[in-house]
């Protein structure tokens, strides 16, 4: 691989991408919606084009002359209008996989999600031959499946696409999921649910860049690979060692999860029905990928993609301790 086009290249993903594919020598062009999306693209290694996923002449500008397309741009919150959703999580990538094609590029990867699976009952010890379900819980599963659907449609010879799913990511320069747990910490607004004594599986944000780069070099054309550090952990172990890098403690305060379940549908119905801002305290998607067990086998990965975690979950932690 030498050229490679990067959308969500000013993200949390999207910037250690563009890192570890410059340290590996190659020239990585990164799609900027802003001005400060082009200033942090071009900090991280990337050329900056502007525009965003509805401007193909911007998507086909990027991608020409590119080896390998990364699609990290999505929509990840948990609430908010649907047709915001569809827009970006699924046009986007239609918009994208066609312009990738017409610019010649033979590969594209997709960086997808295990929240595809929501709906379809536990995840536990999930792999790739796991169906999603035929009706997902939320409108980000929804849609990132909706996505996962049309990239897989798009696998054709001479355009290889394969998608990615991380689990729970997480390290340095986070600035979503860690980012709103500390908030509610320091604002008393956390509490584990069901005591936090279930396992998860984790995936360090350098650990997910060397997934979706082996990927594009390795994968199995239409192949579908689950990322992770390696065994999971519990959750409530994993949650206050990463807060401990942050200085901050979370506490003991617990909530039943069948009684954060009922909240979770009435916090929803009630913000539907009155057409409330913002988003609920709850939702049955966070609770289903927060609030139980969700772990994933990522053998796939090690076994066809060579894959291994480049850094330790302990080491990871470590890291950002210093920092």
């Amino acid at each position: 691989m030498k050229r490679a086009f990067v959308t969500g290249g000013s993200g949390f993903v999207g910037r250690n991408l563009i890192a570890a594919l410059r340290a590996r020598g190659v020239e990585v062009r990164a799609l900027a919606r802003s001005e400060a999306a082009a200033a942090a693209v071009k900090q991280a290694g990337a050329e900056p084009v502007r525009g965003d996923l509805d401007d193909e002449v911007a998507l086909r500008e990027g991608a020409a002359g590119c080896d390998a397309v990364f699609h990290c741009a999505a929509k990840v919150e948990e609430w908010g209008d649907p047709a915001d959703f569809h827009r970006i999580n699924v046009e986007g990538t239609e918009h994208l996989l066609r312009a990738a094609r017409e610019a010649g590029a033979s590969r594209f990867v997709h960086v997808s999600t295990e929240a595809v699976l929501v709906g379809g009952g536990p995840i536990v010890n999930a792999d790739e031959t796991r169906p999603r379900p035929a009706r997902p819980i939320g409108l980000y599963p929804l849609t990132k499946g909706l996505a996962e659907e049309r990239v897989l449609a798009a696998n054709a010879p001479g355009f290889a696409t394969v998608i990615v799913r991380p689990r729970l990511i997480w390290g340095p320069g986070d600035t979503s999921l860690l980012a709103k747990i500390v908030l509610a910490v320091k604002q008393a607004r956390f509490m584990w649910i069901g005591g936090g004594h279930y396992l998860t599986s984790t995936c360090h944000v350098a650990n997910v860049a060397e997934g979706t780069i082996l990927a594009a070099e390795r994968g199995t054309p239409g192949g579908i690979y689950f990322l992770t550090d390696g065994p999971p952990i519990e959750s409530r172990t994993f949650l206050t060692a990463l807060l401990a890098t942050q200085g901050v403690d979370p506490g003991s305060k617990s909530a039943p999860h069948a009684l954060v379940a009922v909240l979770a549908v009435a916090g929803e119905l009630l913000w539907r029905a009155l057409r409330l801002k913002g988003v609920p305290p709850m939702t049955r998607t966070a609770l289903m990928l927060i609030g139980e067990e969700v772990t994933v086998n990522d053998a796939r990965a090690r076994r066809e993609l060579g894959y291994r975690e480049v850094i330790s979950r302990d080491q990871g932690l470590r890291e950002m301790a210093r920092a």
